[in-house]
């Protein structure tokens, strides 16, 4: 969009309207947003996708977390990607599918956020912030058909019923209140067995956290998409606490106290194999059999009677 001639902003960013962000990006430039733009002639399998995503309800708010790995097809596209991120103070999104689509969606969603926070002069529910994300999906639709889907886990913590939520999606934007706990991306099938058997009612932020990071790694131990704890490269998944305080990222160095204990409690201990028995060997003071019919045992017979 260009520039008025004296070099002011066009008059469409200062006349009063939509408190939604997304409503004015597509009156004054819709493609910028995501699913305007065709897709071109990339494969989707090219593309690199992230997964897994984890989240679960604990006591005081919520946890939500993130492996570390993208792939594109077979190969390991990166081993840094994040996709754990704050979508304001008080509410997270996790992204699981087309990486690229997923990192612009997510910042289409701040900004949408902080946009009506400005304009309206307060925050929006979280309910309020899950229906907006739903709407911005469904922007998404024609790319999703093509292969580039975007499948997002929003959380967070409602200050209106002091208790912490999630929020899963599908393609559509159709959009669905989880209870306790949920997983996304292609790993979220061992995520979720793990989750059913460690998760309780009421559990305390820290046991959450090790749960949660537990989860990723029964996932990463299925599913070639999922990365675990590198202890080599000093990479560990992201995870993330969502309480009434606001947002907080739960430094690596926990994250890795955890990841080895869990490792540790896993480790196999070889059984204790018997004892070898001494070889045996031959006594050294048995003299050696001499075979019989020797040369010197035939001499001794007749030996003074020749002339």
């Amino acid at each position: 969009m260009s520039a008025e001639p004296s070099g002011r902003l066009p008059v469409a960013f200062t006349t009063p309207g939509s408190s939604s962000f997304v409503e004015f990006v597509s009156q004054v430039a819709p493609d910028l947003l995501p699913g305007r733009a065709g897709a071109g002639t990339v494969p989707p399998e090219l593309v690199p996708h992230g997964t897994t995503i984890v989240a679960g309800v604990c006591e005081g708010g919520v946890v939500m977390a993130g492996d570390r790995r993208a792939t594109a097809g077979p190969m390991i596209a990166s081993r840094h990607i994040e996709k754990v991120h704050p979508a304001d103070g008080h509410s997270a999104i996790g992204i699981a599918g087309s990486a690229g689509l997923a990192v612009e969606l997510v910042r289409l969603f701040q900004l949408e956020l902080e946009h009506f926070e400005k304009i309206e002069g307060m925050p929006l529910s979280l309910e309020g912030k899950a229906n907006r994300l739903a709407t911005i999906l469904r922007g998404n639709l024609p790319l999703a058909l093509q292969g580039l889907a975007v499948v997002p886990l929003f959380a967070g913590f409602d200050t209106e019923r002091q208790l912490g939520r999630i929020f899963s999606y599908d393609i559509t934007g159709g959009r669905y209140e989880e209870h306790d706990h949920h997983a996304v991306g292609s790993g979220s099938v061992f995520a979720r067995g793990s989750l059913k058997k460690r998760w309780s009612p009421g559990l305390p932020l820290a046991d959450a956290v090790a749960v949660a990071v537990e989860a990723l790694v029964d996932a990463a131990d299925d599913d070639a998409a999922t990365g675990g704890p590198d202890r080599v490269r000093a990479i560990y998944p992201v995870v993330a606490t969502i309480t009434a305080a606001g947002y907080e990222r739960v430094s690596d160095d926990q994250v890795a106290a955890v990841a080895m204990q869990i490792e540790t409690d896993r480790t196999v201990v070889p059984a204790a194999r018997p004892a070898a028995k001494p070889a045996r060997t031959r006594s050294a003071t048995k003299p050696a059999t001499k075979p019989t019919g020797s040369r010197s045992a035939k001499k001794t017979t007749g030996g003074g009677e020749s002339q």
